[in-house]
């Protein structure tokens, strides 16, 4: 166990914990340990908002960040909304997805909600360990008793085809996790969620949109690359990413 201190808690420390060694995710020849804030410290909402600044993100009611004992790869990243131009491809898609209806709700389950969760992972992710979640799952997954989480939904003459996960915070919104109709692949359903998230963030007048980790030169995460500026947090400190890779990847937003 291991201390870190946030301002939310002025002279008291929060606990943090290591996670057990499991298969990563990304590399299959290695393991991977998580750092874990201590999930009974109050107030989690304002110490989350604190972290997300640190480089954790949130799964569930868990906040966390790697620290794997011989890997550095996964970088915590982040959109500097403001500075955010979109490319011709970006523009493209924005034009492309025109026709799409877009609400923002509070996270709560549906059915709908959930059925286009299971088709997802059935599509995209088989083989993977999260085939066949229950409702408790979804929920459990996605959304946790104290954050501020929202669900950006997409329709498609009516039906839901797209679903973007996010937090909001003080300092911008965090991208949980984006599930979609792998049928419409060819609509660029991933990138279009996250140019939403980046409007969304630039009309509550909120600094960030937060993308979670992103591993130089690895195809799953080669997507992140491509929303420029792109900041990541080396050392404790954020800065601009500019030696991009240059494979091309697959969208896993």
């Amino acid at each position: 166990m291991i201390e870190l201190r946030f301002k939310a808690m002025q002279r008291d420390a929060v606990r943090l914990f290591y996670s057990i060694d499991h298969p990563c995710g990304y590399f299959p020849d290695r393991l991977a340990r998580n750092l874990l804030i201590d999930p009974i410290a109050e107030p989690q909402q304002i110490i989350y908002e604190q972290a997300l600044t640190r480089g954790f993100r949130r799964a569930g009611g868990h906040v966390y960040r790697p620290h794997c004992q011989a890997c550095k790869a996964c970088v915590a990243s982040r959109i500097p909304v403001e500075q955010f131009c979109p490319d011709r491809s970006q523009r493209r898609n924005l034009r492309s997805n025109q026709d799409l209806e877009m609400k923002l709700r509070p996270a709560a389950f549906g059915e709908a909600q959930f059925g286009l969760y299971q088709r997802y992972l059935s599509q995209r992710h088989a083989g993977g360990g999260m085939e066949n979640p229950s409702p408790d799952d979804f929920m459990r997954f996605l959304t946790s008793a104290w954050s501020k989480t929202w669900f950006l939904e997409f329709r498609l003459a009516g039906e839901l085809i797209c679903v973007a996960v996010t937090d909001l915070a003080a300092g911008g919104l965090s991208s949980v996790y984006t599930f979609y109709d792998a049928d419409l692949s060819h609509r660029g359903l991933g990138t279009f969620a996250i140019l939403s998230q980046i409007n969304l963030a630039r009309k509550l007048k909120l600094p960030h949109v937060y993308l979670g980790y992103w591993i130089d030169q690895h195809a799953k995460m080669h997507y992140k690359a491509k929303f420029q500026p792109l900041e990541i947090q080396l050392a404790g400190v954020w800065q601009r990413q500019v030696a991009l890779d240059s494979h091309e990847g697959t969208e896993n937003a």
